[in-house]
């Protein structure tokens, strides 16, 4: 990047070439902050950097919001930003950020997507089963086990990925398990993020599919306890886990499309729909802060305004 007429030197280059080579950013990355420091230049006319105050760095803001770019993108834009600024102060060529304390705005919130509860279970008890008079495929019997599960217990993907049979302490080249099944007491163990473990319910409609599927499981290939392996014996990957559920999906007359944290959505939905109990499924979400899981009721009172529109005689102006 060009910009040598500014102050007599060409600092975002300079800048750039820092990055790639003491921080190995990707090519990528570095594209990207190429683009946004050349409309950084684009939009403050060839000011020199050290004109720049907060004043114009929120006008520059505003101005970008009001041509409909994303806060997401902008909240982008101001981190590349800072980062230029902060290096041109280590430089000595700047006394303080412009960009310190400018913050994109703020990003609305949309709702997670749920399935009904008609939906999800016709999603999740429709897999596996066999055509009349033939034997389930052990495949099959797997993806039912695993969207059973994901409805039951509203894990993460990657924790239905990770988790093993049984536990498993560490043993050479393997690490223990990070997450594991309780059968017989109706649970599983899982590591969510932050390392935080937690103990979830299984329901028996998933304890069902878990033992039909275990009963054909093969063997891990690499001697670990792995749930879910493939008919080679390795784990299933989070991203077959997707494939397989979206294939299930659409082979099912779903309306939308499907994938594994609509599950977890619809889990959380349809559990608060029912208890009220907000605590509870934060404790079965895992997540850290109330306000995560606070989102739901706003599904909840979205299910109870499409009833009401449906069933009160006044609910619409005839």
């Amino acid at each position: 990047m060009d910009d040598t007429g500014r102050d007599g030197q060409d600092w975002p280059g300079a800048w750039l070439a820092q990055l790639r080579t003491l921080r190995k950013l990707s090519p990528h990355t570095l594209a990207a902050y190429g683009r946004d420091l050349r409309q950084l230049a684009t939009l403050t006319a060839g000011r020199s950097w050290s004109q720049l105050g907060q004043t114009d760095l929120r006008r520059l803001a505003a101005t970008l919001h009001g041509q409909g770019l994303e806060p997401r993108s902008i909240a982008r834009k101001l981190s590349c930003w800072r980062g230029f600024f902060d290096w041109m102060i280590e430089q000595g060529e700047l006394p303080a950020n412009p960009a310190a304390s400018v913050r994109a705005p703020k990003q609305a919130r949309g709702l997670p997507r749920a399935l009904s509860v008609d939906d999800a279970v016709r999603l999740v008890s429709g897999s596996g089963r066999p055509q009349p008079g033939a034997a389930p495929e052990p495949a099959a019997l797997c993806d039912r086990a695993m969207f059973e599960l994901l409805y039951s217990s509203g894990l993460r993907v990657s924790e239905l990925a990770a988790m093993d049979l049984h536990y498993r302490k560490a043993d050479g080249a393997l690490p223990a398990s990070s997450g594991w099944l309780d059968l017989d007491q109706g649970e599983a163990v899982v590591t969510g993020k932050g390392n935080k473990m937690r103990t979830v319910p299984v329901g028996s409609a998933a304890r069902a599919a878990l033992a039909d599927w275990i009963a054909v499981r093969p063997t891990p290939a690499d001697g670990s306890a792995a749930l879910f392996v493939n008919t080679r014996g390795a784990r299933v990957s989070p991203r077959v886990v997707q494939q397989r559920l979206r294939a299930h999906a659409l082979a099912s007359g779903m309306p939308v499309h499907v994938h594994p944290h609509m599950l977890r959505h619809s889990f959380a939905s349809h559990v608060l729909q029912s208890s009220g109990d907000l605590r509870a499924v934060q404790d079965m979400l895992g997540h850290a802060s109330i306000s995560s899981t606070q989102v739901y009721t706003a599904l909840d009172f979205q299910h109870l305004a499409e009833v009401y529109d449906q069933a009160h005689p006044r609910a619409k102006i005839k």
